[in-house]
């Protein structure tokens, strides 16, 4: 099974400019753990920021959630995968760079997003299914 089977096609982005105040209520809104952070020109890469990255920089480093940028503490570049790579190759990755969630690119543009939960939730389905 390959990685397009399982991404979810709908990302939420943020600017790399926008305040992690901003950052935080955009992931309330729209009730995820992470947002892609979007390229500032065509040779950037994409980030992402999530849960983690907040917690590290604001409260165990006393960082000022109004002072601090988006692109001050994402992950920068995110670990990036293509649609067309095997599901397994994918959970290899993750496990060995320590990551619950990896940008899909191809050709240089965004075309989803995967979590550890998509990963696994495959995993479930194929059990329950029998195959």
């Amino acid at each position: 099974m390959l990685v397009a089977a399982i991404m979810k096609r709908s990302v939420i982005t943020i600017s790399p400019l926008a305040t992690v105040r901003e950052a935080l209520m955009m992931m309330k809104e729209r009730d995820v753990k992470s947002l892609v952070v979007e390229k500032r020109h065509s040779g950037d890469a994409y980030g992402l920021i999530a849960y983690r990255d907040v917690a590290k920089a604001v409260i165990a480093e006393d960082g000022d959630i109004d002072l601090l940028n988006v692109y001050d503490i994402a992950q920068k570049p995110a670990l990036q995968v293509s649609q067309h790579l095997e599901i397994r190759y994918l959970a290899r990755l993750m496990i060995q760079y320590a990551v619950k969630s990896v940008l899909v690119i191809d050709n240089n543009e965004l075309q989803g997003f995967v979590s550890d939960t998509d990963v696994v939730s495959s995993l479930i389905d194929r059990a329950a299914s029998g195959r």
